[in-house]
């Protein structure tokens, strides 16, 4: 990955957007496509969809969906002492808490705040075992008592304290990679294909909000684009890794490539035509089982409307909904090579109706071509 390219994802994870605040994220998006996009709009529930027209009004419009909000905490209650009680933005793990960094972010500006509890010395040894709930927590701001109450307000969002970092090979380790690392990657995929000379059919990048909490702004979103075909990008636990059994939740490998996922939840046509695109392009993929609903975007886009057929593309991403979120940079490299091919694939003739022959894809005969099957 170049380095243009990783200075956009670090702004991207270090710019703070939890559930139901995802604005300044959004200002970042609209700046980065609108220098690329025809058309770029944010709607009431602060998804932010840019559109980049195709070269054949006759072929399917593609959305490409990866949501901007993380995780966090939100401000319930100030003591008379000055520490604050909170509640949990989506899915927050009470356990990783303890000793941490945050941020605060109030009307007046970001405020450091450490999460405070007792020492354990001074937990009784039967408490030790347990984990302390969220409404044991506090956050300590370091300021007396009047001061925190002048500056914080409840309802006040927090995030984690912590940024950008690259290790190991390859590998980069911040917060809200989930899914950050999806906006950055519709981007760059709106950005392919202008280079590349565009799609047949209309593609529009829509970032959007409050995934964490009901995949509510893909609801809205797919609704008011009405596409013909849609995916969405998100996050996949990856298994490589002590404690995570493989029999249970697959093989799933960071640097082994884009996820490509299979069930209900997705169309197979979709799904077939992805596998097609990585095989032309020689790109590694993964596959993964999905029985159910997907926890995605894609489980509210499939049943918009009269239903959009929808396809899910994820990275691998260890330690999800912790600080330390660890990707390979290459899958995501990797990931948009793959979408940029599926949409330049997309042409007037394909059919998405299950068993109606529209699964055979340019991209398969390709890969045939070149002794890859």
């Amino acid at each position: 990955m170049k380095k243009k390219q990783i200075k956009f994802l670090k702004q991207l994870v270090e710019t703070p957007s939890p559930t139901g605040f995802e604005e300044p994220v959004a200002a970042l998006v609209r700046e980065r496509l609108g220098e690329v996009a025809d058309e770029v709009s944010t709607d009431t529930m602060g998804s932010v969809a840019a559109v980049l027209s195709g070269t054949d009004e006759a072929a399917p419009s593609l959305m490409l969906a990866a949501h901007m909000d993380e995780i966090g905490l939100m401000v319930t209650y100030i003591s008379p002492e000055g520490f604050l009680s909170v509640a949990s933005l989506g899915g927050v793990d009470a356990a990783i808490l303890p000793g941490m960094r945050v941020d605060v972010h109030t009307a007046s500006g970001v405020l450091r705040g450490v999460v405070g509890r007792k020492p354990i010395h001074l937990i009784e040894p039967d408490e030790r075992k347990n984990v302390t709930p969220l409404s044991g927590l506090v956050i300590d701001l370091g300021m007396k008592a009047k001061r925190v109450r002048k500056l914080v307000a409840v309802g006040d969002p927090i995030t984690f304290g912590v940024g950008f970092e690259r290790f190991g090979d390859d590998m980069a380790v911040s917060k809200c990679f989930d899914d950050k690392c999806g906006v950055w990657v519709a981007c760059r995929v709106m950005e392919k294909l202008a280079e590349a000379g565009r799609a047949a059919g209309d593609f529009v990048a829509v970032a959007t909000t409050q995934e964490e909490i009901g995949t509510r702004g893909a609801q809205t979103s797919a609704h008011a684009v009405n596409p013909d075909v849609a995916l969405a990008f998100d996050v996949t636990h990856a298994t490589d890794y002590p404690g995570i059994d493989a029999t249970k939740y697959g093989k799933i490998v960071c640097g082994g490539g884009p996820v490509i996922a299979r069930g209900p939840n997705i169309n197979p046509v979709v799904f077939e035509r992805l596998v097609a695109a990585a095989k032309a392009e020689g790109i590694p993929y993964q596959l993964e089982a999905e029985p159910s609903v997907t926890g995605t975007d894609a489980r509210a886009i499939q049943v918009t409307r009269a239903g959009i057929p929808t396809g899910l593309i994820s990275v691998p991403l260890r330690y999800m909904h912790t600080p330390t979120e660890v990707v390979c940079l290459a899958d995501l490299d990797a990931t948009v090579r793959l979408i940029t091919r599926f949409a330049r694939d997309l042409t007037s003739e394909v059919s998405f109706v299950p068993g109606m022959g529209g699964a055979i894809a340019g991209g398969e005969a390709d890969a045939e071509a070149a002794g890859e099957e």
